[in-house]
Parts: C-alpha cells; sequence; structure tokens
C-alpha cells in the first residue's frame, strides 16, 4: 500500500506491507524506495515493511531548508510515532545507514542491518582540499572578474568535471543538504547503539570502503561483518543469494 505522511509541513512518501514485526528500509542518496523491491519480496511474510521515501527523493517533496542527519532522523522517528511502532528492525544502505546509525543511538530497536553504510567522515587528501577550496575561491571572485553569467558557464563546467554524479544530478537544495551530510561523522554515536547489529558489505566499495566497515565493527557492541566478494557499493543487490542467506540468518526467518 503506497502512503503519506506530512512531516514539518513536507509530504513524505512511503509503503506499507506485511504483518508482524515491523521492519523500516532506508534507501540510500540518489535511490527510493524500489532500490528494496528483492529485499521486500524476501521479507513481506515474515514482518510488516516499511519503505521510505526519503524527503527529496523519490516521491517526497524536497526540505525547504537544508537538512542534515539529524533532521533526516526527526523525520523517520515521526513516521514511528504516527504508525505506533515500537521497537523496529532498521535496514539501512549508504546514506540511510547514517540515518540508522542515529535512529538507533537514542532510540529502542530490535536489530539493525548496515549495508555498505555512510557515518564515517571519510579521510581525504591534500589534493581533495586543493581542489574544494580553489572551487570556492573560483565562485566568489570569477563574477567579480568576469561577469555573472560567464562566471557561471565556467563554474558549471568544472562542477561537471569535477563533482560527483549524485552532486552533479541534484538541485541547489539537495546538493546543499548532501555537502552537509557528508560531512557528518557518526562514530562517536556507534557505541550507544546496543542492539545487535549486521554489517553487510562489498568489498570492492569505494564510495564506503571496507575500511568503514571495519571501523564501525570496533565502535558498534554487538556486531558482525560480512564481506560480499567482488560486490561494489550496491552489496545487497551484487551478491543477493549471500545477502538473502545472512539476512534469513541474522533475522532468524526459518
Amino acid at each position: 500500500m503506497d502512503a503519506r505522511y506530512i512531516y514539518n509541513d513536507i509530504e513524505l512518501a512511503y509503503t506499507i506491507e506485511g504483518e508482524g514485526d515491523t521492519v523500516i528500509l532506508l534507501h540510500g542518496w540518489g535511490c527510493d524506495h524500489n532500490i528494496w523491491r528483492p529485499t521486500r519480496e524476501l521479507l513481506a511474510k515474515h514482518f510488516r515493511l516499511i519503505a521510505v521515501d526519503f524527503a527529496g527523493f523519490g516521491e517526497s517533496a524536497e526540505p525547504t531548508e537544508v537538512w542534515g542527519v539529524e533532521e533526516y532522523t526527526r523525520s523517520i522517528e515521526a513516521l514511528t510515532r504516527e504508525l505506533n511502532i515500537e521497537r523496529p528492525t532498521l535496514i539501512g544502505h549508504s546514506f540511510g545507514g547514517r540515518v540508522s546509525i542515529l535512529f538507533a543511538s537514542r532510540n529502542e530497536v530490535r536489530n539493525i542491518v548496515l549495508t555498505d553504510a555512510a557515518g564515517v567522515k571519510p579521510r581525504r587528501a591534500l589534493s581533495y582540499y586543493v581542489k574544494v577550496y580553489s572551487f570556492k575561491l573560483m565562485k566568489h571572485t570569477l563574477p567579480l572578474l568576469i561577469g555573472r553569467h560567464k562566471a557561471q558557464m565556467l563554474i558549471d563546467q568544472r562542477r561537471a568535471k569535477a563533482g560527483s554524479s549524485d552532486y552533479n544530478r541534484a538541485t541547489p537544495m539537495m546538493r546543499a543538504i548532501l555537502s552537509k551530510c557528508v560531512n557528518e561523522d557518526l562514530c562517536h554515536l556507534m557505541p550507544k547503539i546496543t542492539a545487535p547489529t549486521l554489517l553487510f558489505w562489498g568489498d570492492k566499495d569505494t564510495a564506503t570502503p571496507l575500511s568503514d566497515a571495519h571501523k564501525m565493527k570496533r565502535l558498534i557492541p554487538d556486531s558482525g561483518l560480512v564481506i560480499a566478494e567482488g560486490a561494489g557499493h550496491f552489496a545487497m543487490l551484487e551478491q543477493p543469494q549471500l545477502w538473502a542467506q545472512t539476512l534469513k540468518s541474522f533475522l532468524k526467518i526459518e
């Protein structure tokens, strides 16, 4: 069933299906609830599934101000209150992992599954900061030197060559939100997670590398790591059989 709820005047979309203990599925940046279709087919006979479109993705409206992980997490907390959900299981991919970490650090949850999850602030080489700050300097000085219109053309060309695909596809509001979210380090929250936690990771993931998973395993007290060999940032899609077997075992599905 497709449904809507309003959070701070923003309409957010989600699907709900199945019966039993609640599992909330939280997608990654640039995706929507449809990425969970194989997982939903696997779990729908055993759980009540809530698959959310985060604000600014899928059928959900964009935020009207720059959100961080805090605001996104509050929107999911509001949904759990709306639906009277207690102790959900959270399954989060990439950005959805960020929200899962913050949610679980301050709410009671049954289980957590983090797959190729974000949350560890990446270490950047000096070249990265040179690129970022030279781009910022370019944005501020070029309009004064060659005029606003020509400057914007050059800035867009530079962004298209240097920016990530997620950043380039985003609207100005979602670009600002992405910039804020990727710079939030959640490592200090991980020791507060007390629920059993499964880490499922592709060893070829370059967006959230395997070293992030090992760090999460050290910081989250009751956690275990399953490595999908040969998989990248979408390990649950690239290694579907291993994903299904691992979920069944972790969630105790007969």
